[in-house]
């Protein structure tokens, strides 16, 4: 399998999109921190992802040089998971996460996924209403998930048809026109 280019300098609005380096690190922890108080990943996490390129794909979105959003795949075949996807308050409404969620959905197809999980918190509409504009739709509920006792909504992007085989997809779009207004949490 080939590896991901290191940089994706498509611009949108003046944000660039790239890989997440080691060098992000230290930075997209703290703005976990800052977004995620309750749930945030330990540093750690986020080195031990990136120390999988093989099963992991991580980018972030730069404005004027600071990072502004980030975002994570997983994908052992034929399932990928969004391990993350965040937005920094102050960029919210600009089509960052659905550009960052867009990157997860073609790289889950360049990796021959069948399907795309993820876990959104059901106190968080915006997020949810994101992916159903994507094509996701819930399968299930994990009761009380996160740590402050929400539940999660288990949702689904089905990337090829029961029985399919993967490959040869179409890339990512919104079933509808996304609201650019729009922007996404943490699943």
């Amino acid at each position: 399998m080939s590896t991901p280019a290191s940089t994706d300098r498509s611009s949108e609005d003046g944000v660039v999109f790239r890989d997440m380096t080691l060098e992000d690190v230290p930075t997209v922890n703290a703005l976990e921190q800052r977004l995620f108080p309750a749930d945030a990943w330990p540093l750690q996490m986020f080195l031990a992802e990136l120390s999988q390129p093989e099963t992991r794909r991580y980018v972030v979105a730069e404005s004027g040089g600071d990072i502004v959003g980030y975002a994570g795949l997983m994908c052992i075949e034929p399932i990928a998971d969004v391990q993350t996807i965040a937005v920094v308050p102050e960029f919210e409404g600009r089509g960052i996460g659905s550009a960052l969620l867009t990157r997860l959905i073609d790289e889950a197809r360049r990796r021959r996924a069948a399907d795309v999980l993820l876990e959104v918190r059901e106190d968080n509409p915006r997020a949810q209403q994101l992916y159903v504009r994507f094509g996701f739709e819930q399968i299930h509920v994990r009761r009380k998930y996160y740590r402050d006792g929400v539940d999660a909504l288990i949702m689904r992007l089905q990337l090829v048809p029961d029985g399919a085989v993967p490959g040869g997809v179409p890339a990512a779009e919104p079933t509808t026109e996304a609201d650019p207004t729009t922007e996404v949490g943490h699943p």
